[in-house]
């Protein structure tokens, strides 16, 4: 790793990184003052509670009426990860095949950089963003926790939720960063990631619900994020390992090809 390239890829893009970590911040911090008002309705809690179980199973929908519950299936069930992957996708991304498309790359390959210590440097300053993003998130939700009265959530358990959201923006980073810098394409990266993306969240969601196809979600990392309940249980260290091991195969992969790549057969 090298620390100068880490820092530079991190400072040129501290706009946009810094811009999506304060919209997911400000969507979760959105869906979490609105408990009192919604999660804490008990006739909006019954109404929930009524509607078939396969509908809550996919929505991630039971135990509505509770504190984790609730934020299980608003703040961190569907659009704060979902944000956070496309973000992930975006950034991994454009680690390595957004500037080869760009042509920017051959600038920085021209100095006494290895190809493998700027591929893993710049992998590194991906998951930096990601890291950063979970860590405001958790220091906004921490508090406002009191004023939003959602004290019964344990510090904790919050913490170990973000943990693991952390863990899934930084897996699919990798998916995206590991197929373009195999690839050398942008396009093929953004396809892969949102791919991966949509059938992960059809296998934890829609498709459990057909009879003999409910194995299906224990392969999908929305269900590794998600499905150990950490809001109730704590960090899931099993999922965690499964989530890490993903991303870093995708990772290895991208950055073994990106370095027996010819770059000038590429874009």
């Amino acid at each position: 790793m090298n620390i100068a390239v880490l820092r530079k890829h991190l400072t040129d893009n501290r706009r946009g990184f810094l811009g999506w970590a304060l919209s997911i911040t400000a969507v979760a911090a959105m869906y979490s003052s609105m408990w009192p008002v919604m999660g804490g309705n008990s006739g909006l809690a019954t109404a929930v509670n009524s509607f078939p179980k396969s509908m809550r199973d996919a929505f991630h929908m039971e135990d509505y009426g509770t504190v984790a519950g609730y934020f299980g299936s608003t703040v961190f069930g569907l659009l704060v990860p979902i944000l956070l992957a496309v973000f992930a996708t975006a950034a991994g991304t454009s680690a390595i095949a957004g500037d080869e498309e760009a042509g920017t790359l051959d600038l920085v390959m021209a100095y006494p950089v290895r190809r493998v210590t700027l591929a893993l440097s710049r992998w590194l300053a991906v998951l930096a963003a990601i890291a950063l993003t979970g860590l405001v998130l958790l220091l906004v939700e921490l508090a406002i926790r009191v004023p939003a009265r959602f004290a019964a959530l344990s510090a904790a358990n919050l913490a170990a939720m973000t943990f693991q959201l952390t863990l899934f923006g930084c897996c699919f980073a990798s998916i995206a960063f590991g197929i373009g810098a195999y690839t050398g394409r942008r396009m093929h990266a953004i396809a892969g990631g949102a791919y991966v993306t949509i059938i992960a969240y059809l296998c934890d969601s829609f498709l459990p619900q057909i009879n003999g196809l409910h194995w299906i979600q224990y392969w999908s990392p929305f269900h590794w994020y998600l499905g150990g309940e950490p809001l109730k249980n704590g960090i899931q260290w099993i999922h965690c390992a499964l989530l890490a091991g993903l991303g870093l195969s995708f990772a290895a992969i991208g950055i073994c090809g990106f370095n027996r790549r010819d770059l000038t057969q590429g874009n």
